[in-house]
C-alpha cells in the first residue's frame, strides 16, 4: 500500500522516527541499527516501508534499504514473530549477520534479540535455512559486491572450512564470517580446504 517515504526527519525517538512528507508526520517504527543510521532531524531520508494492519491498529515500519525490508518480510513469515519480534531481531543483528547465522545453525546469536526465546530462534532457523543458498553467503552476495563473487562450484571446500573452525569451538557466524573474508580477499585457492581453513584461522585471532 505504502512502497516508500520519502520526506524530512522530524524526529526520532528511540525506534520511532516521526518523517514529514508535505506537511504530513508519519510515525514510523525502525530498528535501532535502522534508528542509529537515520540522517539528523531536519535532514531528507527515503524509507522503505511495511504497512502492518491488524483489528486494533495500523503500524507502519521503515526501513533504509530494500534488503532490509525483504529480510523483515521473510522474519515475520516465520511462526510466531511478528512485525515487533522482526523488527526486534533487526534492532541487534544486520541482514548479512543473520543469513550467516541461519546458514550456520546458529540459533544461540539470534536468541539474544529481546522477546526471541530459544525455541522460536530454532524455528527461525530452520524454517529459513532452505531459503537462504550457501552461495549467497560465502560468495559475499549478500553485500552486493559483484567484484567479491567467487563460483557456487567451489562451495564444498568453503562449508568444509566452516565445519572444522565450528569443530575447533568457534560460533558458526564468526566461521561463516571469516571464510567469506577469506574467500574475498582472492589470495587463496577457493578449492583448497586446507588453506581456506588456514588464512582464516588467522582472521580468527
Amino acid at each position: 500500500m505504502i512502497a516508500f517515504l520519502n520526506g524530512i526527519v522530524d524526529q526520532i525517538d528511540d525506534t520511532v522516527a516521526v518523517i514529514d512528507v508535505n506537511g504530513i508526520g508519519y510515525n514510523v517504527f525502525v530498528s535501532a541499527y535502522t534508528a542509529d543510521r537515520l540522517p539528523a532531524k531536519g535532514e531528507v531520508v527515503k524509507l522503505y516501508t511495511y504497512l502492518s494492519v491488524r483489528e486494533d491498529a495500523m503500524n507502519l515500519y521503515g526501513f533504509l534499504s530494500k534488503d532490509e525490508l525483504e529480510f523483515f518480510k521473510l522474519l515475520i513469515s516465520v511462526s510466531g514473530i511478528g512485525p515487533k519480534g522482526g523488527q526486534a531481531i533487526l534492532s541487534v543483528m544486520t541482514p548479512d549477520d543473520l543469513r550467516f547465522a541461519i546458514l550456520a545453525g546458529d540459533s544461540k546469536a539470534i536468541s539474544k534479540a529481546p522477546g526471541v526465546g530459544k525455541k522460536t530462534a530454532e524455528r527461525l532457523v530452520l524454517e529459513l535455512h532452505d531459503k537462504i543458498s550457501s552461495e549467497d553467503i560465502t560468495s559475499g552476495r549478500v553485500s552486493g559486491d559483484a567484484d567479491s563473487l567467487i563460483p557456487s562450484s567451489d562451495s564444498e571446500p568453503q562449508n568444509e572450512a566452516i565445519e572444522a573452525l565450528v569443530a575447533l569451538g568457534y560460533s558458526g557466524t564468526d566461521a561463516a564470517k571469516a571464510v567469506r573474508k577469506v574467500l574475498s580477499a582472492g589470495n587463496v585457492d577457493g578449492s583448497d580446504t586446507e588453506s581456506i581453513l588456514k588464512l582464516a584461522l588467522k582472521e580468527l585471532f
